[in-house]
């Protein structure tokens, strides 16, 4: 993927101006944060040889010295908060992964892998693996009302659902160790069929929220040593550490470094 950004110092534009853009594909990032829905969609853009824009994504919250919604003008052109937002030309704006990724395959140079599979067959299994990792109840949603806070209410944290949470990972994460089991047996590294699909792509990305991963793969930054903690003391959770396998952390190591941007470029403050 060609790209003007470089590992130190990546260029990001305002909200407005990749609102305004008629030409181009613009992604919404926060800098030196690796939101992983963001990520995600970044590593298919790199597969598919998409160049991409990268814009700023306005934080949650009110600013303290206008009041305001932060996300007022997210809101107002897209009609939601979420993170990433994806233009392209004068297109609608995406918000939602499988949308994103529809538009990446259809735009994506003729010559990169197809991440959604021909074979209809596959392409229910490529999109179950990936709404138990990505869409409501799945991998990320449950990581994410772990603990409280603003991003964890906003996902319906409560004492209840945050002590369910880490079985339902682990149920995941199990699902996903099977799968690799059953396509190493028949001699494929990938998750669905005999060659790359979404499913490796957003796994890969995603499973860092339960992982130690190393700066060569995900750099340090000022905004997300924090992030990176959290991430890793997940991975030392019970019955997390109990299900996390070689294969799996194999497979994202695999998938990261083979077919996506690594180190990740993040902006931010490199520490």
């Amino acid at each position: 993927m060609t790209n003007e950004n470089t590992p130190g110092s990546p260029n990001f534009i305002s909200l407005d101006e990749a609102a305004q853009m008629t030409k181009g594909t613009r992604v919404t990032f926060i800098p030196g944060v690796q939101a992983l829905y963001s990520e995600a969609l970044k590593n298919v853009c790199f597969v598919k040889n998409i160049p991409i824009i990268r814009a700023l994504h306005p934080m949650m919250g009110v600013d303290k010295e206008t009041g305001e919604d932060r996300q007022a003008r997210l809101y107002e052109l897209t009609s939601q908060t979420g993170l990433p937002t994806m233009f392209h030309d004068e297109e609608r704006p995406r918000n939602v992964w499988t949308e994103q990724l529809a538009l990446a395959e259809e735009i994506g140079s003729l010559s990169s892998p197809a991440l959604i599979p021909e074979s209809y067959e596959h392409r229910v299994e490529m999109f179950g693996l990936c709404a138990v990792v990505l869409a409501e109840d799945g991998l990320l949603w449950n990581m994410r009302i772990l603990s409280d806070g603003p991003l964890g209410r906003k996902y319906g944290y409560s004492d209840e659902a945050s002590a369910a949470a880490p079985a339902k990972i682990a149920e995941v994460i199990t699902l996903i160790d099977t799968c690799l089991n059953r396509q190493a047996e028949r001699g494929s590294r990938y998750l669905v069929g005999d060659s790359l699909t979404a499913a490796d792509i957003y796994w890969a990305t995603m499973s860092m929220c339960v992982t130690a991963t190393p700066p060569e793969i995900m750099p340090v930054t000022k905004q997300n040593r924090g992030m990176l903690k959290f991430f890793a003391a997940n991975s030392e959770l019970p019955e997390i550490a109990k299900v996390l396998s070689k294969r799996v952390k194999d497979h994202q190591q695999y998938i990261l470094t083979t077919y996506c941007e690594t180190p990740a470029v993040l902006g931010g403050e490199l520490l």
